[in-house]
């Protein structure tokens, strides 16, 4: 909570810079243009270990601003002004970060333009991440083949950039290999569009005088002219050279020229790349999945060549490490079958051989040779580790593989200690057959240091991800970063192999002079010079201009862990929720249907994403310890807490960016689950708010959600009169205007006690319920009440006690003492954990007993597996509390038979969907048992989670997230066919399509009467 000098926005700018920003705004400059501190730290770090601050950060809106932002770059009095694009962040190695202006591209021009299946082709906007393009080249029976772990949030103009490749790169080869035509803006404005062209044409161009024209006289002289010396130098590898890729920019046979070679791989050091022609391929009509097991990692490597000869589409390959992370992760429980351990043998490595074509006869010939030839293996006496294999031919099975395979990249940021896996000589690449003695004396190499590692990667290609743990907050461990740097980089020269086989140079570019030697060296920066004569453009990576005295950036350079060093060892191990980000970005995930992260996708904003809150956190723990407050400790307890607080305030506080990040999490949870490393945003959050609001004054409307909880029950029992108070329009006036909140739940008539006990039902306390026979405490199922269905869909919590009894046990209602969902979700944390504490006590009795707990809204029920057992310092017990599915789940229904025609489609809360993935099996199991039809509708987050949808603030998100997703699936199955576990995502379907759907126990309930 602190005001330091460098953050105190546009004032405390460079006087350059802050000209060139006000040349900006003054311009016609459509996009948008943020200087504020928040806005800046989630441009400081991607998924390297890097942090460099920039000045500002642009969002052009389209080409045009690109234009007009490089013509004013381009003037002389701005010569000093420099500049790097970004796209999705994904870079290892640092390629998009600069102390200058950043200009995301990703935000605004992220649209695919044209689609060309008749010729295979097709033109995207720089910000059009992968997987979004394949979605959309779907329906043709297309897809844009390089394939990236990263691909549902890495964009094209960011893999155009890299010149990324991936699994499957010695069928489908690297981006580059893929480009037809780029439109590129350079630094005086003008539009390079590039592509093949004859070498007469490309002379015809040079004569000209013009940028343009230089770069093409330049390009000319160095891949034409020193054709012999290119050759000779670069390896023949998959993986070739890139940036600038010389090799490549001149065909000698064919006599052409193409720049877009040169600028693929360039990591926006030549120009900004606006737009792409891509060409397409055919999807593959058939796909198999062999999975080959070994005793051990080092038999993998070895065992690889081997199946690159059986003529596969790719060969993956993962360690034993990432394997033991994956068995500990959610993923495992959906994989487990598919990759199960070897009756008495430890499978400690895999890899996973693809066949792909669009012929069924010939990979089934491929995969029966293949395994014939393990089958004679594995029954040798020397089966080199192999200790079996499975067959995987079904599309969601291998999808499931490659989903964890993907995710191993974030999963090697789970391992336990301080130290963690980190990139930053992750890339190498050597020739296949080369690979396993390569990586004999890398593993050799870290094993002297005593470091602990992660393996995977594309074996097919030689190219192997290597991860050494390290703990960057200590010095120790950032020199010996640079020792190995420079070891690794001996290595794969030695090797005949490169540095960089995927993930661009970025900060280890200082190696680039020594792998192109000086001629070639010299070559790269004239080119550099012909696009960027004041070295503008991302400066210091690659190369620097000819005839410049600027130096090359350095693995040296300033990382995360120089300012993580700064917040003492208590407080970062206190919010180990946020300090374990690594950068990996998962929660940018382009997937409308998926669960992470709401507040994101609607926004396009990074600051309201787990990524962005856990880095604008960090950055408020350092500041708010260099002033003396300690944010470790609950603010009560500080005692002068509020007098040190009144050293740092006002209305440039940081923690009111801080804040207003948090303000737009949805606490949906997804974050918990989802991502790799568990940050946990709903809980820092909490923390973060009980900090915040110890100094500043909390909104009533605050107060009235903490209070839900002591004011429902009363009036809910006058339910008729309390929603005549609060539903005429005087109230909703003064509710909106003057507290903020809007579309206010009504309470249930008659109210939950009344219908409970109409029915006959039995309301016990704990000590009424301990008191039962054994017999009766046997036949017992204890609803635990939560304030949403309790007070507002009362009808719900009987036809649970309907269906309970339907089923031959007695449905006993628990007397509602609080829950404190509302408590924590607005950070009244000592609240929260007396609530906690009380409703423990409550309910510890009974699952001791092991008496069935059951709460109604699936989302609140997960509440004391999550929350409350981080409560007062993880010191609570546990408690068995299930959701409906899960009890029903332990039943016998094979007696039970119904039948319906109608088709249902069940859309579960995001929260349940993060925590309890098999809910939806176990629905679907559940409703095939009684002869019903269920289908799994995937979607994201509907959009009101708890009280985030009845804000003011939030209406045109909340409705945007519901229209996203959820509005389309109502209307397909509709209201009579659509279920819904969640009772927030039932409230934001009943006030948008002013309709009731139902709960999936309803339909049972109904089939079973």
């Amino acid at each position: 909570m602190t005001v330091l000098p460098e953050i105190a926005a546009e004032n405390a700018l460079p006087d350059d810079y802050r000209h060139f920003i006000e040349q900006v705004r003054s311009s016609e400059f459509a996009g948008e243009i943020d200087v504020s501190y928040s806005g800046r730290l989630i441009a400081a770090t991607d998924n390297s270990v890097y942090q460099n601050l920039p000045q500002a950060v642009l969002y052009p809106l389209n080409q045009t601003d690109l234009v007009l932002l490089m013509k004013l770059a381009g003037q002389e009095n701005n010569s000093s002004v420099q500049f790097s694009p970004r796209g999705g962040g994904t870079g290892t190695n640092g390629q998009s970060l600069t102390s200058g202006i950043v200009v995301d591209l990703s935000r605004h021009m992220n649209k695919v333009l044209e689609v060309n299946p008749k010729e295979g082709w097709v033109r995207v906007q720089a910000g059009v991440v992968k997987d979004q393009l394949n979605d959309i080249l779907r329906p043709h029976g297309y897809f844009f083949s390089p394939d990236l772990s990263t691909s549902n949030r890495a964009t094209l103009g960011g893999m155009i950039n890299t010149d990324a490749s991936g699994q499957g790169s010695l069928v489908y080869g690297k981006t580059s290999d893929h480009i037809l035509g780029l439109k590129t803006v350079l630094l005086d404005g003008s539009v390079l569009d590039s592509g093949p062209v004859s070498l007469e044409q490309a002379e015809t161009v040079a004569q000209q005088d013009n940028r343009i024209a230089r770069i093409y006289r330049q390009i000319i002289d160095t891949c034409v002219g020193e054709a012999e010396s290119i050759r000779d130098k670069f390896p023949p590898l998959n993986r070739f050279l890139t940036g600038y890729d010389l090799k490549h920019a001149y065909n000698a046979e064919q006599q052409k020229i193409d720049v877009s070679r040169i600028i693929a791989g360039s990591e926006g050091t030549l120009g900004f790349v606006s737009e792409a022609r891509l060409n397409i391929t055919p999807i593959p009509k058939h796909r198999v999945l062999v999975n080959v097991k070994y005793s051990n990692f080092q038999a993998a490597l070895e065992n690889s060549p081997f199946l690159v000869d059986a003529k596969a589409t790719s060969v993956e390959t993962v360690d034993s490490t990432v394997l033991n992370l994956a068995r500990q992760d959610i993923i495992w429980k959906s994989v487990e079958p598919l990759l199960s351990d070897v009756e008495g043998q430890r499978m400690d490595g895999i890899n996973m051989v693809e066949f792909t074509g669009l012929n069924q006869e010939e990979i089934d010939s491929k995969v029966n040779s293949l395994t014939q030839r393990l089958d004679k293996l594995i029954k040798s006496k020397d089966s080199k580790g192999v200790i079996g294999y499975q067959v995987c031919d079904d599309l969601p099975s291998i999808q499931l593989i490659y989903a964890m395979r993907k995710k191993s990249v974030g999963l090697l940021g789970a391992t336990k200690g301080r130290r963690k896996p980190v990139a930053f000589a992750e890339d190498t690449a050597v020739p296949p057959e080369k690979l396993a003695d390569f990586i004999n004396e890398f593993r050799a190499l870290l094993d002297a240091n005593g470091l602990h590692y992660g393996m995977f990667g594309h074996a097919d290609a030689g190219v192997l991800h290597v991860r050494p743990a390290l703990d960057l907050c200590e010095p120790e461990d950032e020199v010996m970063l640079r020792q190995i740097s420079d070891k690794v980089a001996e290595l794969t020269q030695k090797y005949g192999g490169l540095m960089w086989g995927e993930h661009g140079k970025g900060y280890r570019s200082e190696y680039v002079p020594a792998f192109f030697g000086e001629h070639l060296y010299t070559e790269l920066q004239k080119i550099k010079a012909s696009f960027d004569p004041f070295n503008q453009l991302n400066p210091g990576k690659i190369c620097t201009p000819f005839n410049t005295n600027a130096e090359l950036i350095s693995v040296d350079a300033v990382k995360r862990g120089f300012f993580d060093r700064q917040i003492p060892v208590a407080t970062r191990d206190s919010y180990k929720n946020a300090m374990d980000c690594n950068g990996n970005g998962l929660c940018f995930n382009y997937d409308p249907k998926s669960a992470m992260c709401p507040s994101y996708k609607i926004t396009r904003d990074r600051r309201y994403s787990p990524k962005g809150r856990a880095g604008l956190l960090r950055e408020w723990l350092r500041l708010t310890h260099n002033a003396g407050y300690n944010a470790a400790e609950k603010p009560e307890s500080l005692g002068f807490a509020k007098r040190q607080l009144n050293r740092f305030t006002g209305k440039n506080d940081f923690s009111h960016e801080v804040k207003e990040s948090m303000d737009k999490c949805l606490a949906c949870k997804a974050c918990t689950n989802q991502c790799p490393v568990s940050v946990d945003v709903p809980t820092f959050r909490a923390r973060f708010y009980d900090h915040y609001y110890s100094k500043y004054a909390r909104p009533l409307k605050d107060y009235l959600v903490k209070g839900i909880e002591k004011t429902a029950p009363i009036a809910s029992k006058f339910p008729r009169l309390s929603n005549l108070l609060i539903n005429n329009p005087l109230s909703r006036f003064v509710l909106k205007y003057g507290i903020g909140y809007v579309d206010t739940p009504l309470f249930s008539t008659p109210n939950l006690r009344t219908a409970w006990r109409r029915n006959g039902f039995i309301e016990l306390t704990t000590e009424q319920i301990m008191s039962l026979t054994e017999d009766e405490k046997s036949n017992s199922v204890v609803i635990a009440q939560d304030p949403f269905t309790t007070f507002y869909e009362a009808d719900l919590v009987l036809k649970l006690g309907l269906l309970i009894k339907k089923l031959g046990y007695t449905p006993i209602l628990l007397p509602f003492l609080g829950h404190g969902k509302a408590q924590h979700v607005k950070g009244f944390i000592s609240d929260f954990e007396k609530t906690a504490e009380k409703v423990t006590e409550q309910l510890k009795p009974i699952s001791d007993a092991g008496i069935p707990l059951i709460g109604p809204d699936s989302s609140t029920a997960l509440i004391f597996r999550d929350e409350y057992r981080k409560a007062s310092d993880g010191q609570l017990p546990e408690v068995n509390v299930m959701t409906i599915v899960e009890w029903l789940n332990t039943l016998n229904f094979d007696d039970i038979s119904s039948f319906s025609t109608s088709r249902y489609g069940l859309m579960l809360h995001c929260t349940e969907q993060s925590f309890v993935p098999e809910s939806a099996k176990q629905w679907q199991a559940l409703f095939q048992n009684l002869g019903l039809k269920l289908n799994i509708v995937n979607v994201g987050c509907c959009g009101m989670a708890g009280t985030f949808g009845h804000e003011k603030q939030n209406q045109e998100d909340s409705r945007g997230l519901y229209q996203m997703g959820w509005q389309q699936a109502v209307q397909e199955y509709g209201s009579s066919g659509v279920l819904v576990t969640g009772f927030s995502c039932r409230s934001q379907i009943k006030r948008i399509e002013k309709k009731r759907v139902r709960h999936p126990l309803e339909i049972i309930l109904q089939s079973l009467s």
